[in-house]
């Protein structure tokens, strides 16, 4: 673990407003970081915070005018459904600013994707990441695919997991349950950031972040709802029963927490994950289930 300084260089963060780029964004000032925060609501009272849209890049010479020395970019618009509307506003837009970053002199640029990027995978979400990252890589930057993340407050997909099980004493188990997830605590995952934004890391692939200790989707749900003290009983129902009523609601316009997209995700995990670039940072990553 890397000891705090009183100053470090910039370092510029997308999605900063999001869970995960929030916490990066937190841990990072804490460790005397300066942060950029890249985001679509900025804070006027932040002089740190920029406006920032994912499809329209970032302000013309806005790293080499800061002194910006790394990126880290978690930005990703979920509010498109279909795939050329995610390939222009994310792949896309994730191409031009990881361009405009390597081109202005970012020494360090780190790519959160996901490990439900792999060849083969089935998700939009996987597929745009998997694509970005291959763009991405040509120009420097260490991609870090992590898994489930959890922590106290959690968002993303635990944090709608976590509200389920709080709310309903029945819960659709999704297929058999037996899908094998890995699961990384939020704080572990930005100390991995860091390392790779100070350090002089060079991994060969993509950085499994997660911990090895794989859970079940049954698991994960038990679990959580242990740590809420609730009792739930899980239903084991066909994954397309429950992918498709999500699907006509995003057709139709409606608010959901949960994404259909994130159903094939889930029934469409990577067999093989590989660990070997994780284990070879050192950073002992905290089990889910502890």
């Amino acid at each position: 673990m890397l000891d705090a300084v009183a100053s470090r260089p910039g370092v510029a963060i997308t999605g900063a407003t999001g869970y995960l780029g929030s916490r990066l964004c937190d841990h990072l000032s804490a460790r005397g970081w300066e942060v950029f925060r890249l985001t679509r609501k900025p804070e006027p009272a932040n002089r740190h915070d920029v406006r920032f849209a994912l499809h329209a890049g970032p302000p013309d010479d806005f790293f080499a005018g800061r002194g910006i020395e790394a990126l880290v970019h978690c930005s990703y618009d979920f509010r498109w459904h279909r795939w050329d509307d995610i390939h222009v506003h994310n792949v896309e837009g994730s191409v031009r600013l990881l361009r405009a970053a390597h081109e202005q002199g970012v020494k360090r640029i780190v790519l959160i994707s996901t490990m439900s990027a792999f060849e083969g995978c089935k998700s939009l979400y996987g597929r745009a990441k998997l694509e970005i990252e291959r763009a991405a890589v040509p120009l420097g930057a260490i991609v870090v695919r992590p898994g489930l993340i959890w922590g106290q407050r959690p968002g993303g997909m635990v944090g709608a997991l976590a509200g389920a099980v709080k709310r309903l004493p029945v819960l659709p188990l999704i297929g058999s349950g037996g899908q094998m997830l890995y699961a990384i605590h939020e704080d572990d995952l930005a100390a991995i950031v860091e390392r790779l934004i100070a350090g002089n890391d060079r991994p060969a692939g993509p950085i499994t972040a997660a911990c090895e200790h794989g859970l079940t989707f049954r698991q994960v749900l038990q679990t959580l709802a242990a740590r809420a003290g609730r009792r739930v009983v899980l239903v084991p129902i066909p994954w397309r029963l429950f992918w498709t009523p999500l699907r006509l609601a995003e057709l139709l316009g409606l608010p959901l927490n949960f994404r259909s997209d994130s159903v094939v995700s889930l029934v469409n995990q990577d067999p093989h994950p590989e660990f070997a670039a994780t284990r070879a940072l050192g950073i002992p990553l905290r089990d889910f289930r502890a």
